[in-house]
């Protein structure tokens, strides 16, 4: 017979005791530790219900999986080229960055290819949700359903009575099992809920695709134990402030295709608007050059990008001047401005400088850090540098540029799209191959800019 008694679990790490405490002695929580009741049961005796073998790996056969696309190439772009059958992803992002506009568009849009599709919500009502499926689209589908439910047993239900084919959870931390008595969000209750939603999309005789949301702490990190990410196949990251129409899908787990893959939106009144041309978005149409202004191209998974990067720099009558870049770590802005004052003799010590990137691109890839110093230095020198020139190199602590993966593929990118001079590191590329884009190869970042602003 099974034996009941009391203890005490903590929210934060899931830590479980006899006794309670204000603070969890595991994670140093304070508050944390709530009553739940535990059941022990007689150890069963193990069975070998499985008599596998080994096989030869060259003997194993692919099932390929099937991929369901959307409207919406940005989000296939991120997942790997459209949405596997029998997948798990779970969407993650900031409080107001879409996540749920983001599912709301991508039911209708499996909708109209005839798919069935539920639509789980634990935060908001039907009606909420219903007033903002009126608000982004023109027309309602007829193959939607929505569920407002925290019980994960109702939506099993429901998912049996529907037989769709993809499953929306909005969120994982606010449902719950009914044979657990811990509380909607708690490690134990998520991670059950997750297994449910796996077992759910791998099962043998109805493949169906399920993408949940999961909240995202301050630290912009996912919240819950590491094994929610070790239990999904995808994990995409919608990235975006607040105050600004850029938003960033980020794919930085995929079972199915290539991490770190983007897609482009923008964040209007009507939802979330592809960014096809990035081109246009990034990257400002002027009629004479500016000072302050450098252009450079990121490569974000397998996708090539041209970013604008904009400096100020200007006195600063404070003691300590002010580094701000709202696209770049400050760390890597003031190890940048260091090179450019020791190795290029500019001398930024008393001078604020303020970057940013057009459109509100983060800069991660250290391609962009020739462009970033360019921009400086033309702020700094008052010179302005031609729109139709681009800068793409790494800069080490010795001022000398350094060659950056794919260098070819770049610049042809580069000439295909109009622009007619381009600066990298010296022995970087065999410059014949190209005839309507000149390139520069320098050894240092003071030759660049003797070169192009002197």
């Amino acid at each position: 017979m099974a034996k009941i008694k009391k203890a005490y679990e903590c929210s934060n790490c899931g830590h479980t005791q006899p006794l309670w405490a204000g603070k969890c002695p595991e994670c140093g929580q304070w508050g944390t530790l709530t009553e739940v009741t535990l059941t022990k049961s007689k150890a069963k005796t193990k069975q070998i219900i499985d008599d596998k073998s080994a096989k030869k790996l060259k003997s194993i056969k692919i099932n390929e999986s099937q991929r369901l696309r959307s409207d919406y190439e940005e989000f296939d772009r991120a997942v790997g080229g459209g949405l596997v059958k029998d997948s798990v992803t779970i969407l993650t992002a900031r409080p107001g960055a879409g996540k749920s506009t983001l599912l709301l568009q991508l039911s209708k849009s499996y909708a109209d290819k005839g798919l069935k599709v539920l639509y789980v919500s634990g935060e908001e009502s039907e009606s909420q949700i219903k007033s903002r499926a009126d608000r982004i689209m023109e027309s309602l589908p007829e193959n939607v359903w929505i569920l407002s439910t925290n019980s994960m047993d109702v939506a099993v239900n429901e998912i049996k009575n529907i037989d769709p084919h993809i499953v929306f959870l909005d969120s994982i931390q606010t449902f719950s099992l009914a044979e657990f008595d811990n509380k909607a969000g708690s490690p134990t209750q998520t991670i059950e809920v997750a297994n449910k939603a796996v077992d759910i999309a791998k099962d043998e005789f109805k493949k169906r695709a399920v993408i949940m949301i999961g909240h995202m702490t301050k630290a912009n990190e996912m919240a819950g134990l590491r094994t929610l990410e070790h239990l999904v196949d995808t994990v995409l990251i919608l990235d975006g402030e607040s105050d600004e129409d850029l938003r960033v899908l980020t794919s930085t787990k995929n079972r199915f295709g290539r991490t770190g893959e983007i897609g482009l939106f923008s964040m209007d009144e009507d939802g979330l608007v592809e960014i096809s041309n990035p081109s246009e978005y990034f990257i400002t149409s002027r009629d004479n050059a500016i000072e302050g202004s450098a252009i450079s191209v990121t490569k974000e998974g397998s996708r090539l990008l041209e970013v604008e990067i904009e400096s100020l720099v200007s006195k600063s009558f404070l003691p300590y001047p002010q580094r701000i870049g709202d696209s770049l770590r400050k760390d890597d802005l003031n190890t940048l401005i260091s090179i450019l004052q020791e190795r290029a003799g500019l001398n930024l010590f008393d001078y604020n400088v303020i970057i940013k990137t057009t459109g509100g691109l983060k800069l991660s890839e250290p391609s962009v850090n020739l462009a970033i110093m360019m921009s400086i230095a033309s702020s700094y020198l008052k010179k302005s540098i031609d729109d139709k020139t681009v800068f793409i190199a790494e800069v080490g602590l010795t001022g000398e540029l350094k060659k950056v993966p794919q260098i070819k593929h770049r610049i042809k990118e580069l000439e295909r799209l109009g622009y007619k001079k381009c600066y990298v590191a010296r022995n970087s590329i065999n410059e014949s191959d190209f005839k309507d884009i000149k390139v520069r190869q320098i050894s240092n970042i003071k030759e660049v800019i003797n070169d192009c602003l002197k």
